[in-house]
């Protein structure tokens, strides 16, 4: 049901009902045209695939730059943990703690207000100089080979590469003003196609006549709900969202 009610809200509720109650004023004053539905399929149905498509590469991509900023993440442990000789409780805690105020400098932007980002932009540069001052004083400094740390410096790039890639993934959408088009035409075609509907009432009993206007409303503006919730991925409104779990994270970096 939590899925259902998703992709049907109240606004799904107000465009069927106003396009039923067009419908009604149509077949009471005898208003019916026989207009083409290829309009729908160019005006409405192609930008939200379209759009869908978009969002939905966009969802994947943010998923490959996770997973990247993730596994050099570990990485980074482990490295502590393995290459290091004999490396104390203290050195395994100080990087999980690195680690921690990363990933969650980096939640903290992709789930907050897109008008913060320069606020929270400069927490997660912090925790990445952070990470690379700990990168020199305690691993180089505790003795790891230079070409060792070399290597640790590489995956401290790979993670802010990625980092920059889903921010701008955050940062920028599909384009808005296909998404706008598609809004448009879908508040206003349902009710102005009151004159269609009422022309295919008489091949419909009284009842089974407004089932065509609310499952055209409910289509339309369910694949606009589809799409809103796919255009941002960190959200936490869609089922498709991508969730950074940084408690989940470092219980996973073993010791």
């Amino acid at each position: 049901m939590k899925r259902i009610f998703l992709i049907i809200n109240f606004k799904t509720l107000l465009i069927a009902s106003l396009s039923v109650l067009s419908t009604y004023l149509c077949i009471r004053y005898d208003v019916k045209a026989d207009f083409p539905l290829t309009l729908i399929a160019t005006a409405v149905i192609f930008p939200i695939v379209f759009s869908i498509n978009g969002a939905y590469k966009r969802r994947e991509i943010t998923l490959t730059k996770y997973s990247s900023l993730k596994s050099h993440g570990k990485a980074i442990y482990f490295v502590t943990r393995d290459w290091l000789e004999k490396p104390s409780d203290e050195v395994l805690a100080k990087v999980k703690g690195k680690l921690r105020d990363l990933f969650q400098s980096c939640k903290d932007l992709f789930t907050g207000n897109v008008d913060d980002i320069r606020e929270n932009e400069e927490k997660v540069y912090v925790a990445f100089s952070e990470l690379s001052r700990y990168i020199k004083t305690d691993l180089r400094g505790g003795g790891l080979a230079t070409g060792e740390v070399s290597r640790c410096n590489q995956y401290l790039s790979k993670m802010f590469t990625a980092f920059e890639d889903a921010k701008h993934i955050f940062q920028y959408r599909t384009p808005r003003t296909l998404r706008a088009f598609s809004s448009i035409f879908i508040t206003i075609l349902p009710v102005l196609y009151g004159p269609y509907f009422a022309s295919e009432a008489s091949q419909y009993t009284q009842y089974v006549t407004y089932v065509m206007p609310v499952l055209f409303s409910l289509i339309l503006v369910s694949l606009s709900n589809i799409q809103d919730h796919l255009e941002n991925p960190f959200d936490g409104i869609g089922e498709d969202d991508v969730t950074i779990n940084v408690d989940q994270f470092i219980r996973r970096l073993y010791d």
